[in-house]
């Protein structure tokens, strides 16, 4: 098992803990995709801006944080074990013929990659007993496979049947004066496996969060977007007390 999860602040005693299951482009070298890598620097390969952002907002709320290490493209960490597409063989447009492989190598990279960042979460959260988690993801502006589709949202607020949290995000990321998605880009019940897992199986209040990658693709916007989150955050946490 090899496990390139990242904790940042991991003995930080805090009642946030966030999640970034797709901060990472990292593909090991014994796993060839078989696409050009440029497109390792593209959102079929991660989110981006959510590595900076994430750690970011650990550091100015000082609580712990667990960003997955692997490429979505080597196996999907926000995605159920059994899940037909954890490990995908078309992202966007862009077939990838390495990833069609057999049935005993696909339980061996999830055994590999997805059960150990599982795991350390799991840890992490019987340690250290947060009452809300924050799920940072990111989202394109335009998918290449949809390019009329429309996508104004400069934040959506994803959630299954806990929107404890959501409820409270919305109105105030909205009297920022943000365009702000209700379920969208996309749905959190149908898109929620890290937050279904440890989230609502656990009873634990969660925030997930899409933040529009042309929001936070450089520094700059990634710092206006931490002073963005940062009180929302916490007041969403200080509210669940």
């Amino acid at each position: 098992m090899s496990d390139l999860t990242e904790v940042l602040n991991e003995t930080v005693q805090s009642p946030i803990l966030l999640v970034a299951d797709h901060a990472s482009a990292y593909v090991p070298d014994d796993v060839a995709l078989g696409i050009d890598p440029a497109l390792l620097a593209t959102h079929i390969a991660l989110d981006i801006g959510v590595a900076p952002l994430g750690r970011a907002l650990c550091g100015a709320l000082t609580c712990p944080g667990v960003l997955g290490g692997v490429s979505r493209l080597v196996v999907d960490l926000n995605r159920e074990e059994e899940a037909p597409h954890i490990i995908p063989t078309a992202s966007d447009g862009h077939v990838l013929p390495g990833n069609a492989i057999s049935h005993e190598a696909r339980l061996a990279r999830i055994a590999r990659y997805w059960q150990p960042y599982h795991a350390r979460l799991a840890a992490q959260i019987v340690h250290q007993k947060p009452r809300l988690l924050v799920s940072l993801h990111s989202f394109t502006p335009s998918l290449a496979t949809a390019p009329d589709e429309a996508r104004p949202w400069q934040v959506g607020i994803l959630y299954n049947q806990d929107d404890r949290a959501a409820q409270i995000a919305i109105p105030l990321l909205e009297a920022k004066g943000l365009c702000v998605g209700d379920q969208q880009p996309y749905s959190g019940q149908l898109l929620n496996a890290t937050m279904n897992r440890h989230g609502e199986g656990n009873g634990i209040a969660y925030l997930g969060l899409e933040v529009r990658q042309d929001q936070i693709g450089d520094a700059p916007g990634v710092a206006r977007w931490a002073e963005l989150l940062v009180p929302v955050i916490q007041a969403c946490a200080d509210a669940l007390h």
